[in-house]
């Protein structure tokens, strides 16, 4: 097969998968307004760039390693500028996601606990879990705030103290260095069973300078 025939297969093959979208007219627009910005990207980038792109690990990778080539700068920034800040955004927050083990579904964490799905959730919705939304496919939940015999000691009490924080913030706040902490991590000290001072970095949490 030539690179010409390969080429062909592959734009067959993606727009036999937008068939499957018809008659939902929203999507149908997302993906429009999304294949032209891809198309915009395309354009611009050098048989390097597009290089790495293609070697990304994930196709949500590929994504946001196009989004960041050099290229690809001013690309969207004219129309708003906020976009660049958001792309970080989002690679910090996958980063922070990934940390640690990664996250578990619902059902992965009731195997864990020897609890039902429905009881994760409870516990979730009390505020005794973290978990971060994943729209309607429910909640992923970070796996380091697990321990080989449940939750991670002090965990539940820390979750309480942070209850006004929203959940990414929360996972923020275990996951990186605090000046309470010197410079260590509330999680770090969590698993050495030194709860009291993740107690008042918790209370002091979002403070000016507390972190």
């Amino acid at each position: 097969m030539t690179n010409k025939d390969r080429d062909s297969s592959a734009l067959s093959e993606i727009a036999e998968r937008l068939h499957q979208f018809d008659g939902e007219p929203l999507r149908v627009e997302f993906l429009a307004r999304g294949i032209d910005a891809l198309t915009q990207v395309a354009e611009r980038l050098d048989q390097s760039e597009l290089g790495e792109v293609v070697a990304s690990p994930s196709n949500a990778d590929a994504l946001v390693t196009a989004l960041t080539q050099p290229s690809a700068v001013g690309l969207f920034s004219a129309a708003d500028p906020l976009t660049p800040a958001r792309l970080r955004g989002l690679q910090a927050r996958d980063a922070l996601l990934a940390a640690e083990g990664g996250t578990l579904t619902a059902e992965e964490v009731g195997e864990g606990l020897h609890l039902p799905p429905r009881a994760i959730e409870a516990r979730r919705a009390a505020g005794r879990l973290l978990a971060v939304s994943i729209g309607a496919r429910g909640h992923l939940y970070p796996a380091w705030q697990f321990a080989d015999e449940g939750l991670l000691p002090g965990m539940e009490e820390i979750l309480a103290l942070l209850e006004e924080h929203p959940p990414l913030a929360k996972v923020r706040f275990f996951l990186s260095g605090n000046l309470r902490l010197d410079g260590e991590r509330p999680l770090d000290w969590l698993r050495r069973g030194e709860l009291d001072p993740v107690r008042l970095a918790a209370r002091t949490f979002g403070e000016q300078g507390a972190a």
